[in-house]
């Protein structure tokens, strides 16, 4: 009964208590949101392996700045825009070393001409996708990622960011709504 209870925390308190020191409720973060985290960096690097060092480090990052959680907005909000900030940084430092890194063309040596057009296709298709997500509005956008990204259920994702579930959902068709809307617009599809 007592691990049941443990398990459905508040994140403000784990929050409060990792602050504190609580390795137990750090563990539990990291397990409620392991998974958000992995797939907020795989979608960005599209590389599992930088994915799952890029989780590693904003854990580590979290548990360094975790003290710094105001609450005013919800953990899971304030860890998205956490882990986006290290990504972003490992985009920053591979800029910096380019000639460490080795691009597809390179590591498959080459492709044809059909496969190239159709992997570029694909490639404008992903960075239209990208950039209607970021339009959306903060609370559709975290939605839409926690459900669709990252394989959440309505009912975690109302408990994570302090909604009811049936608000969850609503959010979800909204930022399905608004994705449609916008990679539709011309501007998007050229």
């Amino acid at each position: 009964m007592v691990s049941e209870m443990k398990l459905n925390r508040p994140d403000r308190e784990l929050v409060r208590l990792a602050a504190e020191g609580d390795a137990a409720a750090f563990e539990e973060i990291h397990s409620r949101y392991r998974r958000l985290v992995y797939a907020i960096a795989l979608r960005m690097t599209r590389n599992p392996a930088d994915a799952e060092d890029l989780t590693q480090e904003s854990f580590i990052s979290v548990l360094r700045k975790i003290g710094s959680f105001r609450g005013e907005a919800a953990f899971a909000s304030w860890l998205y825009r956490l882990t986006v900030n290290q990504v972003n940084m490992h985009f920053r430092r591979r800029r910096k070393r380019p000639e460490a890194q080795l691009n597809d063309v390179e590591l498959t040596g080459g492709e044809s001409g059909s496969e190239h057009g159709a992997s570029s296709a694909r490639v404008l298709d992903r960075l239209n996708i990208e950039e209607a997500v970021r339009l959306l509005p903060p609370g559709y956008r975290a939605v839409f990622i926690m459900h669709d990204v990252a394989g959440y259920e309505h009912k975690e994702i109302a408990r994570s960011l302090g909604y009811s579930a049936g608000n969850s959902k609503s959010q979800l068709h909204r930022a399905r709504t608004k994705l449609r809307e916008v990679l539709s617009a011309p501007a998007l599809r050229a």
